[in-house]
């Protein structure tokens, strides 16, 4: 079975476009003087439309995780166990993800986090995905 993979959207293509070309790149409001995650027209909280694209390392900490051990849906079947993520990056935001090369006992709250670049060159996409630092 195929997996799903994300659709961009003209409004979140220049993050997808970074992901291929293995960069990270974030939005950032002048007007809120932080980042934002997920993409979007218009900044949270202001309501401002002064959205720019900011490149960023990646580097975060593990804010919270499961280990699904059942699959989560028929594509993932196989996927097992699933080591859900999510992780928040040192400018800010937080982004869902998935955890590679670490077994689950090993996986603590509050490590620290690195981003793995997944390209999926049959589906024209590249996931993020992160591994301990």
């Amino acid at each position: 079975m195929t997996l799903p993979v994300p659709e961009p959207t003209p409004v979140s293509k220049p993050f997808w476009d970074g992901l291929a070309q293995h960069r990270i790149v974030l939005q950032y409001s002048p007007s809120l003087q932080r980042c934002v995650f997920y993409p979007r027209t218009l900044a949270p909280a202001t309501l401002a439309d002064d959205l720019e694209w900011r490149e960023i390392d990646g580097a975060g900490t593990l804010y919270t995780f499961t280990v699904a051990r059942r699959p989560t849906a028929p594509p993932w079947g196989d996927a097992i166990p699933q080591l859900l993520a999510v992780v928040q990056w040192d400018v800010g935001p937080r982004i869902s993800t998935e955890l590679v090369d670490i077994d689950p006992s090993d996986i603590r709250i509050g490590m620290r986090v690195a981003p793995v670049f997944y390209d999926l060159p049959e589906a024209g996409i590249t996931l993020l995905r992160y591994r301990p630092a």
